[in-house]
Parts: structure tokens; sequence; C-alpha cells
């Protein structure tokens, strides 16, 4: 699992030394030197997104505010990849089981669940999924009381 703890991104200064004497041609080289320098700081920020895009993450809180015991979002999307977080919020203990009858075919439920308990409040587990495909995932103690969840990888 890569992280992405900083990313720089280089933007150009325009100082007036660094401007031609005015003429309609040099303001047309300036607006088109300002318009490259642009058009590269957005690709600059862009890539920086798509490179932070590894440490993006899925949190998902375990039991909810008003102390409901289900997963917070219960069902919820994320790519190849991506990390994701869960964190223990209310009522805990809980642990995160994914059912081995409802993960893609050849994915071990033994390597991506955390089956000890989370006890203590802002505890975290988290995993990532590269395989595509739907993924169920339970809490152990909780399941009867409908703390179940899903999350599809595209």
């Amino acid at each position: 699992m890569a992280a992405l703890s900083s990313a720089a991104v280089t933007v150009p200064s325009f100082s007036r030394a660094a401007v031609a004497p005015r003429s309609s041609s040099s303001r047309l080289v300036v607006r088109a030197s300002f318009s490259k320098a642009c058009g590269a700081a957005a690709v600059a920020v862009a890539a920086s997104a798509m490179l932070a895009g590894g440490a993006m993450a899925q949190d998902v809180l375990l039991g909810a505010n008003g102390g409901v015991l289900v997963f917070e979002p219960n069902d919820f999307t994320v790519k190849s990849g991506e990390t994701i977080t869960f964190k223990n919020n209310a009522g805990f203990p809980h642990n995160i089981v994914f059912d081995e009858d409802a993960v893609p075919s050849g994915v071990d439920v033994a390597k991506i669940s955390q089956e000890e308990y989370l006890n203590a409040p802002g505890e975290t587990f988290s995993v990532t999924l590269t395989v595509p495909g739907t993924y169920g995932f339970y809490c152990e103690p909780h399941a009867g009381a409908g703390m179940v969840g899903k999350v599809t990888v595209n």
C-alpha cells in the first residue's frame, strides 16, 4: 500500500522585469506564455491529485453517531487499489469480517478481515481491495442487529 504524505507543485512567477517592452506582439507573447504556464500548473495539480489518489480512502464508521449498530456508510463503491479505513465510533467492540460466500472468487477472506475486536474509541483497521467485484462484510457481535455492509470494487 502506497501513501503520499506530501506533494509539491511549482507555479511559475511572473515579475515585471520579465515582461518585454509593450507592443501588440509582446502582449500576445506574454498572454501565450501565461496561458501555457496556467495550463502547466493545471496539469501539475491534476497529476498531484492522481498521485494522491492511492492515498485517498473510503472511511467507514463502526457504529453511527446516534449509537445505532451499523456501518456508516454500509453500501459504497471504491476503485481497485483504494484503501478502506474502518474506524471505531460507537457501540464497540467491533470487528470486520468479510463473508467467504460474498466475495469474488479466489479472494482469501482471512487476509482482508479483521477478526480481532477493535476495543478503543477511534481505533482503526484499513484494507485495500484489488480484485473487482462485490464484497459482503459484517461485524460478528452485531450482525444480528443489522451491522452488515457491502462494498463494490471497480
